[in-house]
């Protein structure tokens, strides 16, 4: 095994080394072996080498661990004081197909950016941030991993106490949009060159060749993370705190906080209790996105001129578009280009809305729809059932029209529709269990998680409708 330290040795001056701070009684409560694999880590596959390699004094793992420095935009405002206050990079690590990886850790303790507070994460916050990058992932919606969650006796402070926890994630990079802003507004434009330098480098070599790498890397970053939000809106997915400090030069789900998959489809829906504006709502987020990108652009600002980052952001909601478009038209098992396509994709969401029906228990039925039965169970959900034949009847003429293999269409929307996702109640389980020693329950949810598409009886009860109590609960950003 060869650990890199790239970040922390090449771009010095834009970290601080800071060592982890143990906690007490730490325990490796998950690691996630699939993953260890896809990296060549093997030889941390089980828990007490793990916990050896990240708590040994002089550790390969983390004798180079480094806070970073950056600032965001957080909820339209402008915050130069930001940073990792309770994370650290611990290393950086290349695979077996030459691709590199960043290992970072959560919950490790003070930090000259943790801003009085005490670096520390919590059980609740570590738990569902690991639920959430796996189902991402598992769903094809790209996000940062976990690879491991340690649990611990070690109280910590919130709105009660808390169980303190960690975790290992692994992405790309920890580079944020927030990276690029802090040292083009503090006027370091020395040091936003490395920065830039360092990108082309390990990130974005095929830009460095590029007439114009800043054109390039700027592109690619509109395009992913169009694509990235794009998947969100498919998927019914409210990231809730998109800051600019929250949002990945990679276009990869990042930074999980007050998080939600949506129960009813209600395109308004506020995820986060610290947003009661909804700056952050469901249907916000395709704006915020190009909101958020207009902010990164201004770091681009010394390199290209403003028709240039103008044409650029242009690209921005046609990518994100075509992908949406892309993805319903194959949720709904319809092909590309046909007149009536948008229209059935747009009734089908207004009446999902208007009944306030679940979004994704919905999405699994139409799989089965046979829009030439006069009833069926699909029908059955909706109280407009004239509304609801009209629709089936241009599903059909539309079907008739395409001439789609029925069974092709059908196994393509159930690998496109999940049978199962995080629903908050499910995680909110998962989190009780656990604080009562108890992670059975997480280590079932997260198989299921795992297979999201399949139809296997043992998850059945994670596909269930939420109760009423279970409908969107209020989470807070507190970790």
């Amino acid at each position: 095994m060869i650990l890199h330290h790239t970040y922390a040795t090449e771009l010095s001056e834009l970290v601080t080394k800071v060592q982890p701070k143990i906690l007490n009684n730490a325990r490796v409560v998950a690691i996630n072996q699939s993953l260890l694999s896809q990296l060549g880590l093997t030889q941390w596959q089980d828990k007490p080498s793990l916990l050896s390699a990240l708590f040994t004094q002089d550790s390969p793992l983390t004798q180079h661990a480094v806070a970073q420095k950056y600032g965001g935009h957080q909820f339209g405002h402008w915050n130069p004081d930001l940073g990792d206050g309770r994370g650290l990079l611990l290393t950086e690590v290349v695979d077996p197909s030459g691709k590199p990886w960043d290992l970072h850790l959560k919950g490790a303790g003070q930090t000259p950016y943790s801003r009085f507070a005490d670096g520390r994460a919590v059980l609740r916050s570590t738990i569902r941030e690991y639920l959430a990058s796996e189902a991402l992932f598992h769903l094809g919606i790209p996000s940062s991993r976990a690879l491991c969650l340690i649990a611990s006796d070690e109280v910590v402070y919130r709105e009660k106490s808390e169980m303190g926890a960690m975790l290992i994630r692994v992405c790309q990079s920890h580079l944020r949009f927030g990276h690029f802003e802090y040292f083009y507004h503090s006027g370091q434009l020395e040091k936003l060159q490395n920065l830039f330098n360092y990108s082309f480098k390990y990130h974005f070599q095929t830009c460095a060749t590029a007439e114009n790498p800043y054109v390039a890397m700027l592109i690619q970053i509109v395009k992913d993370t169009a694509a990235m939000i794009a998947k969100w809106q498919a998927y019914g997915f409210n990231h809730g705190v998109m800051n600019t400090d929250n949002m990945s030069i990679h276009g990869i789900t990042f930074d999980f906080g007050p998080y939600a998959f949506l129960d009813d489809f209600k395109p308004d829906f506020i995820c986060n209790h610290s947003d009661p504006q909804g700056r952050y709502s469901f249907d916000s987020q395709p704006g915020i996105g190009l909101w958020n990108l207009n902010a990164l652009a201004q770091a681009f600002t010394p390199y290209l001129s403003r028709m240039e980052i103008t044409d650029i952001l242009q690209e921005y909601e046609p990518n994100l578009l075509q992908e949406y478009g892309h993805i319903m038209r194959a949720k709904c098992g319809l092909e590309p280009n046909h007149a009536n396509n948008s229209w059935l994709i747009n009734e089908w969401l207004d009446m999902l809305a208007s009944e306030k029906k679940d979004y994704s228990l919905l999405f699994r039925q139409l799989c089965e729809f046979n829009p030439k039965e006069i009833t069926s169970k699909l029908r059955g959900n909706f109280i407009d059932r004239p509304r609801f034949d009209k629709w089936a009847q241009v599903l059909e003429q539309t079907l008739s029209q395409q001439n789609v293999d029925k069974t092709q269409r059908r196994l393509g929307m159930l690998a496109l529709n999940p049978k199962v996702i995080l629903r908050n109640y499910l995680a909110q389980q998962a989190i009780d269990k656990a604080e009562q020693g108890d992670f059975s329950f997480f280590d079932e949810l997260l198989a299921a998680l795992s297979q999201p598409f399949d139809e296997d009886a043992k998850h059945d009860k994670f596909s269930a409708p939420p109760p009423n109590w279970g409908k969107e609960l209020e989470i807070s950003c507190s970790s």
